[in-house]
């Protein structure tokens, strides 16, 4: 192991857990209010906004208030601030305010029936539990002393602009196709999506990635490692790919099966040839099952 790698405390002493904890508290507080509105406009798609906000809000605080050098602070507020504010933004004008419901939340609401907004109401409270949670990286980043930044940092700094970038550029491909009448009910395989189901997806686990880098040389750094492993898990396993799989194959059918065959679900990758790789059925399978309830999927399609 190198010597940089080897040498990071994991201690988190210094940390200002106190202001972690009133952060949390005011996310809930703010989901509350976003939930309020979501029960008058039957709209669940507003969790995912107070999500982002909130993640992003609390990458500001951090910069703001924590004890670490200026020059840590100020790099925390220039890549988790404005990932965050701007991931909120372009889901409540691309999502939000530009068209019905999300399909994964319709689902929930029929499956909950009667009483869906009271589940609803625990539901928006656990993504400002699970963003107090996965704010860690920032809150570390805020609490480190030292006044140069670390290799990895430098590293970090590079992968969050190629994520930004790449997510941002995702973003612009699928808008266009959707734009067009002509694409209706067929996959959008252009750009990004051409090489991957979910480049937004990916581009956003770069970003935690980058995240737990920017924080690797700060006291306790190796546990924001933590950060991107478990959004791999929610993004993979248990909220994004799964809700918008079966969403696509109920939309769009035999077309998004055969983009199934073809291009890889997470990791780009070169197009295959058009044989069965498993992951059709694998969707459709559990397509067929009941809904259950999604974790933090910050960029739904």
């Amino acid at each position: 192991m190198s010597p940089v790698l080897a040498a990071q405390p994991v201690s988190t002493s210094g940390v200002p857990w106190d202001l972690a904890l009133r952060s949390t508290g005011v996310a809930a507080g703010f989901l509350l209010v976003l939930w309020v509105v979501s029960v008058r406009r039957r709209d669940a798609g507003l969790v995912d906004v107070g999500w982002a906000a909130s993640l992003g809000g609390m990458a500001l605080a951090y910069a703001a208030l924590g004890p670490g050098h200026p020059l840590q602070r100020v790099a925390l507020a220039a890549t988790g601030g404005v990932w965050g504010l701007r991931l909120a933004w372009h889901l409540l004008t691309d999502r939000v305010l530009a068209g019905p419901e999300d399909g994964r939340y319709v689902a929930l609401r029929e499956h909950w029936g009667a009483r869906a907004d009271l589940h609803f109401l625990w539901f928006f409270q656990l993504q400002a539990l699970l963003a107090g949670a996965l704010s860690l990286p920032f809150l570390l980043v805020a609490s480190d002393p030292r006044a140069a930044l670390a290799a990895p940092q430098v590293a970090g700094l590079a992968l969050f602009a190629l994520g930004l970038g790449g997510e941002a550029l995702a973003d612009r491909q699928l808008a266009a196709h959707r734009k067009d009448p002509a694409n209706r009910g067929r996959t959008c395989r252009r750009g990004l999506w051409r090489y991957s189901r979910h480049p937004n997806y990916f581009c956003e686990w770069l970003l935690w990635c980058a995240f737990a880098l920017l924080a690797w040389p700060a006291p306790g750094g190796p546990w924001a490692l933590l950060a991107p492993a478990v959004m791999y898990v929610l993004v993979t396993r248990v909220s994004g790919i799964p809700y918008t799989e079966r969403q696509a194959l109920r939309s769009r059918g035999e077309d998004y099966r055969r983009y199934q065959r073809t291009t890889n679900a997470f990791f780009p990758w070169f197009p295959r040839g058009t044989g069965t790789d498993g992951h059709a059925a694998d969707a459709a399978d559990a397509a067929s099952g009941p809904p259950t309830t999604p974790g933090p999927a910050p960029h739904p399609r």
